[in-house]
């Protein structure tokens, strides 16, 4: 039983910020200025599966790190947009490119940048230590913070509802 008030069967897609929902809020930085990020492998077992079960996934960060784009690359993602200062254009062109209506679309943001986006989509989300504005344009705040397993919170109930979590040899298997 899903704890998303939404029709979950309705979703084919997920579009995630990374700073604040894949990887936690506070992030080290290397001597050389460049932030580095840690990533839940929870959280990428998730992404790798709904990928592997034909949803569309995007990454849509305002930081610019080659690591991003590497990770997410690495678990299949194709759509990673960098230096995204403005979402909004970036997420209806990547609907409308996939043939995305705003109910098939899961967004996960954290912090105002990600609002008008949110608003944007069926299933807006927010992590449990989003920003105040964040959480009062999400339909559903994730119990589980940014970087902690946000993105599989979310992603396993879909995948639940669709029959695709645990279904067949796929899921064992990265």
């Amino acid at each position: 039983m899903s704890k998303i008030d939404y029709d979950l069967k309705l979703i084919r897609a997920f579009a995630c910020d990374v700073d604040g929902v894949l990887s936690p809020s506070v992030i080290p930085m290397h001597i050389s200025g460049e932030p580095l990020r840690m990533v839940n492998i929870k959280d990428g077992y998730a992404i790798q599966l709904a990928v592997k079960r034909g949803f569309k996934f995007s990454i849509i960060t305002g930081g610019r790190s080659e690591g991003v784009r590497a990770r997410f690359a690495g678990l299949g993602v194709d759509d990673i947009y960098l230096g995204a200062s403005l979402k909004v254009p970036i997420l209806q062109e990547w609907m409308q490119h996939h043939d995305l209506r705003p109910e098939q679309v899961a967004y996960l943001g954290d912090d105002i940048p990600d609002i008008e986006a949110m608003q944007l989509v069926g299933l807006p989300v927010a992590p449990a230590d989003a920003a105040p504005e964040a959480k009062a344009a999400a339909r559903y705040i994730s119990p589980c913070m940014g970087g902690y397993g946000c993105g599989r919170d979310v992603i396993e109930q879909v995948l639940k509802a669709q029959g695709l979590w645990m279904s067949d040899s796929h899921a064992f298997g990265w």
